[in-house]
């Protein structure tokens, strides 16, 4: 497991490129048969991608439990969100199996013991992205599909950021403790998100960006309001803000991406604005 600790946002104005890259970026998150995972120090959140190919893979495959939380299992003390942005497959939650399509997600609360991924096909494995909180309490595991999700159109085609947002693991859909997370499809033609910026002092994110061709990117953008960098992000990867960063970002078409916060409070729209004008 990957480790990242918190960075200083006055540290921060001094990072080069390749600080940044280190610091925030996540990489390979899908390499066939295998867990990748990232522990953030950032509201010790746990940020993975699971490609099972040619055989099932567990939650905590290649993680030392024990020594990265202190618990027997994984979800002792967490809850987990997760998503499938590859082919069909499945997950299994303590002998129930949940079949997850390409945009459907799945919410295992605190306390699931054995949690195992499958691709439906080899040759057309699924993806799943997942993001793990600690939690305080147990509420009920659940599967929402694509089409259940709370859906908030969004923006307009001549501000370029005609979006929907679809709220998954979010108040209005399911209890959780801390854990939201949904996934933002932008129009074609639409290569802004999150514009103008906002920060929110008592959570942080994680952005995952995918649907992009492969000469595509996004550049997004973070660091304090008056003091932004970005980072150059290609398909299928994944950046960590902390609080006090912004998190925007333009593509060079148009993208889809999931968010994940924890922290203080599950209040969606609780966001300090900031004007475009006021960005430097």
């Amino acid at each position: 497991m990957d480790i990242r600790y918190s960075c200083n946002p006055e540290d921060f104005k001094r990072y080069n490129t390749d600080e940044i890259r280190k610091e925030f970026l996540i990489e390979n998150l899908y390499l066939d048969d295998k867990v990748t995972a990232v522990y953030s120090h950032v509201d010790r959140m746990v940020t993975l991608g699971i490609k099972p190919v040619s055989r099932a893979l567990s939650i905590d495959d290649g993680i030392d439990v024990w020594h990265n939380f202190g618990t027997e299992f994984f979800l002792e003390r967490r809850e987990v969100g997760i998503f499938n942005i590859g082919d069909a497959g499945s997950v299994e939650v303590d002998g129930t199996d949940y079949s997850l399509g390409h945009g459907d997600c799945l919410y295992i609360t605190r306390g699931a013991k054995s949690v195992h991924f499958s691709s439906a096909s080899s040759s057309a494995p699924a993806k799943f992205f997942a993001v793990s909180a600690p939690a305080h309490t147990s509420y009920e595991t659940k599967l929402i599909k694509i089409a259940d999700a709370n859906k908030r159109p969004c923006g307009a085609s001549e501000e370029a950021n005609k979006r929907t947002i679809n709220q998954f693991i979010h108040p209005d859909v399911l209890k959780t403790c801390q854990l939201s997370m949904g996934m933002t499809v932008l129009e074609p033609g639409s290569i802004w998100n999150t514009m103008p910026a906002h920060t929110h002092e008592r959570r942080m994110e994680i952005y995952t960006y995918f649907d992009l061709g492969e000469d595509d990117v996004v550049f997004h953008m973070m660091g304090e309001g008056k003091e932004t960098r970005h980072i150059v992000m290609h398909n299928e990867e994944a950046v960590i803000s902390p609080s006090w960063s912004i998190h925007s970002g333009a593509g060079t078409k148009n993208y889809t991406f999931i968010w994940a916060m924890g922290g203080e409070n599950q209040t969606f729209d609780d966001m300090d604005n900031i004007e475009k004008k006021d960005l430097r």
